[in-house]
């Protein structure tokens, strides 16, 4: 646990006792402040009973906190604890601007923060495993893995590397990283913002909190070129990626098969830039690149049966990040005289009304199966330019692509929408997938017995 006398003797709210808040509210508490903290759920405060105060921060009066913790879920343009807060003149934060409080106590570290709509948590992975593969010591957390508050402390030179949401920037006011990337802008959680342009400034907050850090920025979209262009107006230190600048590099060819896709290429190019500014070499890069086995749930390779290959993408919770899926499996002339190979399930909740960018890749898909409340939208959509299976449910569309596939085919869950309308996350959507997949096809996903009897 990462604890701090930044905190002692402070007092703090937290409300939302899960992941990143339970954690928080242990680091505080064991750094010796005073918590009063809040959760909904009884289960979540009962670690907490006798140990503080449990009571909602919206009942107290707030004077002399020193700020309010909530959880990035907790959407600040509509919920009442933001305007409660603010009027006693206290931030309210998140656990990552208390690990930025926490820093001056810790070893002497570097930190690397991560951002971007699409490919920000498999870059975060990437450059972990990299820095593990030549020897450094590093944890990555954020939003991803554990919460960073309460993993171990690094030893000295170690390297922190934390992916960040739009959410989390927002409640963090003083992260100096020493390296903050960016992969990519493009529209989503517009619910959240104003409008696209605030949702992008929320982006850039991140390197507007630098000191003197180095900025990476993968400038193939308008949006990131404009903020790159204004820290160079600034005068900051940048670095400009662009996909290319892999096979400029030489470290195309020996990446590992879970960064196929001309979306892995764009993370891994940011990787790689992240990891010279560490002072990696392009020789240790390139044995991370090429061990690197991939996160659960983007591009996942679940598994092969009769020559048919079965992928779990349900982290393409949006049009911009399924398309790059859809552009990693284009026909192959060895397979079906060079026919569309890809039997592409999607839906869920929309984000968006279209395909987006996923139009732009309709030649590579032979049959799509459209699921869940998108599903009528996507297939009046999709009608007249591939072959539509309407199907409602995950598992219907698996049995069905399961028996049309061929050997060479790829069965991909890319739904290019959120997971709502019928599961908690993404997470459960993909592991559904992965059962269905392993009850179907008789492949061994790492399913234990009772995950087998759901279907007959």
């Amino acid at each position: 646990m990462i604890t701090s006398p930044a905190f002692a003797g402070k007092r703090y709210a937290v409300l939302g006792l899960a992941r990143s808040g339970a954690a928080a509210a242990e680091a505080l508490l064991a750094s010796g402040a005073q918590v009063a903290a809040w959760d909904r759920q009884p289960h979540a405060r009962e670690p907490f009973e006798g140990r503080c105060q449990l009571i909602d921060p919206l009942e107290l009066d707030l004077s002399g906190f020193a700020g309010v913790v909530v959880s990035p879920g907790v959407p600040l343009n509509s919920h009442p604890i933001g305007p409660h807060v603010w009027q006693y003149g206290l931030p309210v934060i998140g656990d990552i601007e208390l690990f930025a409080s926490a820093r001056a106590s810790l070893p002497p570290h570097k930190v690397v923060g991560i951002t971007g709509t699409n490919g920000k948590s498999t870059t975060t992975a990437l450059v972990h495993h990299i820095l593990q593969t030549a020897g450094v010591a590093s944890v990555m957390g954020g939003n991803i893995g554990d919460p960073i508050l309460g993993q171990q402390p690094l030893p000295e030179g170690g390297v922190y590397v934390l992916e960040l949401s739009s959410f989390q920037i927002d409640l963090t006011f003083t992260l100096d990283c020493d390296v903050a990337a960016l992969t990519n802008i493009t529209p989503d959680h517009l619910d959240r913002y104003a409008g696209f342009e605030a949702y992008a400034a929320s982006k850039e907050r991140l390197f507007q909190m630098q000191a003197s850090g180095v900025a990476v920025i993968c400038t193939e979209d308008d949006p990131t070129c404009a903020i790159a262009e204004g820290l160079e107006t600034a005068g900051k230190a940048l670095v400009r990626v662009k996909t290319a600048d892999l096979d400029a590099a030489g470290l195309a060819a020996g990446r590992s098969p879970s960064l196929a896709g001309p979306h892995n290429a764009q993370n891994a190019a940011v990787a790689v830039a992240i990891c010279r500014q560490l002072g990696l070499s392009d020789e240790q890069i390139a044995a991370g690149l090429a061990s690197y086995r991939g996160l659960p749930h983007r591009m996942e390779r679940v598994c092969e049966a009769g020559g048919v290959v079965y992928i779990n993408d349900s982290k393409a919770t949006n049009a911009a990040s399924a398309a790059p899926a859809l552009a990693a499996f284009p026909p192959d002339p060895a397979v079906n005289d060079g026919a569309p190979r890809i039997h592409w399930i999607v839906g869920g909740l929309p984000k968006e009304d279209g395909l987006g960018a996923c139009a732009d890749h309709l030649g590579n898909v032979a049959v799509a199966y459209t699921v869940g409340e998108a599903g009528p939208m996507f297939a009046s959509h999709l009608e007249g330019q591939v072959k539509v299976e309407r199907c409602e449910l995950i598992s219907e569309a698996v049995r069905r692509a399961a028996d049309a596939a061929q050997p060479g085919e790829v069965v991909l869950l890319s739904p290019a929408c959120a997971s709502y309308d019928q599961f908690r996350d993404y997470e459960k959507r993909g592991h559904h997938f992965r059962q269905m997949v392993g009850v179907i096809t008789g492949c061994d996903t790492g399913l234990d017995a009772e995950s087998r009897s759901i279907l007959p």
